[in-house]
């Protein structure tokens, strides 16, 4: 029986056939087709919650997680970036010396806005409190970063934007840009482990992740992607040595499943080793299974940057 600590240890060691035996082996999860045909790769086996998506056991997992996070919400201090324009956060950090990750969540479409609450909640708060809850921050203590956006990620062109409207175009966006820059700023701030940064989104937020690795490559140890909207000019090959894992919902009526696939088909077409979950049945709120994954955590803090 391999113990915890030397499947831990098989974690570290970057290996996919290492991790796979390890996660299975000491954290008893069941595995699960996940790597779509349609998206160029073979069809791997992840170590993913038992059940099938809509089973009771797996809707059970989801409901516990919404019950663990009420009143987390309380321990993210509200603060305002103040560049070329300002951008209000969410920030969680615990109380500690030693350096430690950081984990920046980009919201999706319901949370836009410059109130500085609506990215912390609704469908929110899974990608968000799951880095925060107290077990999580025994086993991974690290600070989380929360922005939000009140005009996107991506960029879009400058004179549709005054008409109301959004045509995506090539380059950073200005929200990508700005929450960037946040990160540059806390880490001047804090004790945070530069080799240890970590990008993580969903819809909106999922085509501001993809944005992120197309501009500035190498920066991010790992990115875990939800639905990405495909309404962008970036493709999936950006930071293609970046660890990613990427989910989506097969019955996904808001951003269609094919999105993820073709992001997932050009990064492995281009030489990368993207993780790849598809959940049959699941709409666009494909998050509330991504981020209820216990195997989630150990694969993304089990990775870091050169």
């Amino acid at each position: 029986m391999t113990t915890r600590r030397q499947a831990l240890r098989l974690l570290g060691a970057g290996s996919a056939s290492g991790w796979l035996v390890a996660v299975q082996m000491s954290f008893g999860l069941a595995g699960a087709r996940t790597a779509a045909a349609e998206a160029g790769g073979d069809t791997a086996t992840l170590p993913l919650a038992p059940g099938a998506p809509t089973s009771p056991e797996r809707m059970a997992l989801i409901e516990s997680f919404r019950k663990q996070v009420a009143g987390l919400d309380k321990q993210f201090e509200a603060r305002k970036h103040n560049g070329d324009w300002a951008m209000p956060y969410r920030l969680f950090r615990p109380a500690s010396k030693a350096k430690l990750p950081l984990v920046m969540y980009l919201h999706g479409d319901g949370g836009l806005g410059d109130d500085n609450e609506k990215q912390l909640n609704l469908g929110n708060i899974f990608g968000t409190r799951v880095w925060a809850l107290p077990e999580n921050q025994q086993r991974f203590p690290c600070c989380v970063v929360v922005p939000q956006t009140d005009r996107g990620w991506i960029r879009y062109h400058p004179s549709e934007l005054q008409n109301g409207a959004s045509k995506p175009i090539a380059g950073l966006g200005e929200g990508a840009q700005t929450a960037l820059a946040i990160v540059d700023q806390l880490c001047r701030e804090f004790a945070i482990d530069e080799r240890r940064i970590y990008l993580t989104g969903q819809s909106m937020g999922g085509a501001g992740a993809w944005n992120m690795l197309a501009h500035r490559p190498g920066f991010f140890a790992a990115a875990a992607i939800c639905c990405g909207s495909g309404q962008s000019a970036d493709d999936g090959t950006g930071s293609i040595g970046t660890p990613l894992w990427n989910f989506h919902g097969e019955a996904d009526h808001t951003v269609p499943v094919a999105v993820s696939r073709r992001f997932i088909a050009e990064r492995r077409a281009a030489g990368g080793h993207p993780l790849y979950t598809e959940y049959p049945g699941v709409d666009h709120n494909v998050w509330q299974w991504a981020y209820t994954e216990p195997a989630l955590l150990h694969w993304m803090f089990a990775q870091r940057r050169d």
